[in-house]
């Protein structure tokens, strides 16, 4: 079992000498801001339309310059975009869309 010290407010581990705060200071959540192509800030429920032609990957689908969103909806990732478009359900980067105002 490893024996836990602490002084001044710092944790040690007696066996390896390991020390951290014995506090983890409070860590203010940032907000997920996700930007379209031209830097307009988007939010779930705004409509984008396609910059770019893209092929889809795994099927012959190909999401043509113009093409228009339903409402989408923000994620955490890679592609932060979720939403549907020509029927499909999909995720895309936001560099390759601009919204749409409606």
């Amino acid at each position: 079992m490893n024996e836990i010290t602490e002084k001044n407010g710092i944790l040690e581990c007696v066996t390896c000498g390991h020390e951290w705060p014995a506090e983890e200071p409070e860590q203010e959540e940032t907000p997920h801001i996700v930007k379209d192509a031209h830097g307009t800030i988007l939010q779930d429920g705004d409509i984008v339309q396609m910059i770019k032609d893209k092929k889809l990957k795994g099927t012959s689908t190909m999401l043509k310059c113009g093409d228009k969103s339903k409402p989408i909806r923000l994620v955490e990732g890679d592609h932060d975009i979720s939403c549907k478009m020509n029927g499909l359900s999909i995720m895309l980067k936001s560099m390759y869309v601009k919204k749409v105002n409606v």
